[in-house]
């Protein structure tokens, strides 16, 4: 199987071409906090979202970055391309099938949610989606929305849009872009702490948690990590103290730890005018420490193989864990507490790997119809079905109101 460049560390010397299997490690730390948050067992699981965030933001910089100082460009056409053959296949899956399965087992309310909320995942706009619905973000996660998680992925495609752009348009200056980068992901991160500061309601959070530009800075501290100077300034670290990059790696993963301990998406105030950003900061220098310290201690920890295959499946099972929770709920299964998290776990978990190693993998490494052309043919035709979906699975008519009752 080859080795797919996102899953690769930065395009620094010690790394390049390198796959490094502690950062699966914390994908699947990452994923596994999220499972824990949505169980109701770590208040602060949803940080995984973030340490998300910044790991996208790092590994797509570097995989640009690369691209910029081998050919001089950023060819849009075919990065894009491989994130539709990255994320499209398990996306378009579990969208077929758990509407299906929704609309056939479902309550009316779950079925027309579903339907409603449908089309602007497949158009990557689902955050602005419940946004507009002025709809709280934790008192959403309940088992009204199966498609309610996909927030993240949408803010995680609006970058794949916005920023190659921008760096496509910094290669137009040579092949030395790393200063411009640097700059411009700081300029950019600092903008959008500022957002949250500006736009943050104490009262709901909502709009700063899940609005692209408030969320932004967690994926652009990754790709500031991802930089030449960074770089380079991590190599001489590791090269003239170890020990110092280790306890450097060691203290970022304590503060990451106490966080997710220590938050709550409601109650801890800190969170939004700074708490977010120091925990991306603190990811951002796991992240880079990591991907230079390969041999490091914690660079082992993480490497832990049950670690790492969780995080090879942790793109299909973020996919599919929130619709089995909400599908298999407790009040539909009967169990409650770690029996009822076994079982969802389980089902999320033998899902995900079927989806990984059947569609995913299959489709990102080894066909070679998902290109050229015929990738593009594929892709439109997934569209038009994704969208005939949406419009001709019947939706269940609204609740009627008995209006004689309100006299």
């Amino acid at each position: 199987m080859r080795t797919d460049p996102s899953t690769t560390a930065g395009a620094s010397s010690p790394t390049r071409g390198r796959h490094l299997s502690a950062l699966d490690g914390l994908r699947g730390v990452a994923i596994i906090g999220v499972l824990l948050f949505h169980t109701g067992h770590l208040d602060g699981g949803f940080l995984g979202v973030d340490l998300f965030f910044v790991l996208s933001g790092f590994l797509i910089t570097g995989l640009l970055i690369r691209e910029i100082e081998t050919t001089g460009r950023v060819s849009l056409i075919a990065f894009w391309g491989r994130r539709l053959r990255r994320l499209l296949p398990a996306l378009a899956l579990m969208l077929v099938a758990v509407t299906l399965l929704v609309r056939a087992a479902g309550p009316p309310a779950l079925v027309r949610s579903t339907l409603a909320d449908g089309p602007w995942v497949q158009a990557n706009l689902v955050n602005w989606h419940l946004l507009a619905e002025s709809a709280g973000y934790w008192d959403r996660f309940g088992g009204d929305r199966v498609f309610g998680h996909l927030w993240s992925i949408a803010v995680e495609e609006q970058f794949y849009l916005l920023w190659p752009l921008l760096l496509a348009l910094a290669a137009l200056r040579g092949t030395r872009t790393g200063t411009p980068v640097a700059v411009l992901a700081t300029a950019l991160a600092a903008a959008s702490l500022l957002a949250t500061a500006l736009l943050l309601d104490p009262a709901d959070p909502t709009r700063v948690y899940t609005g692209t530009d408030t969320r932004a800075f967690s994926l652009l501290l990754g790709a500031l990590a991802a930089t030449p100077a960074v770089r380079q300034r991590t190599a001489r670290l590791v090269e003239r103290s170890a020990g110092t990059a280790t306890a450097a790696t060691a203290g970022a993963a304590a503060v990451i730890v106490a966080l997710w301990l220590l938050a709550d998406g409601t109650a801890s105030s800190w969170l939004y005018p700074g708490g977010l950003f120091a925990h991306a900061l603190a990811c951002a220098v796991v992240i880079v420490l990591t991907a230079h310290s390969p041999q490091g201690p914690v660079a082992r920890v993480l490497s832990w193989e049950p670690l790492r295959w969780t995080g090879l499946i942790s793109y299909s099972l973020y996919l599919w864990h929130w619709p089995v929770i909400v599908l298999l709920s407790p009040e539909a299964t009967g169990l409650t507490g770690w029996w009822w998290t076994c079982a969802v776990v389980a089902v999320s978990v033998a899902l995900a790997a079927a989806s990984t190693f059947l569609v995913e993998n299959p489709i990102r490494f080894r066909a070679g119809w998902a290109t050229g052309r015929r990738g593009a043919a594929a892709f439109a035709a997934v569209m038009v079905a994704l969208a005939v979906l949406w419009t001709a699975v019947p939706a269940p008519p609204p609740p009627s109101v008995d209006v004689g009752a309100l006299d």
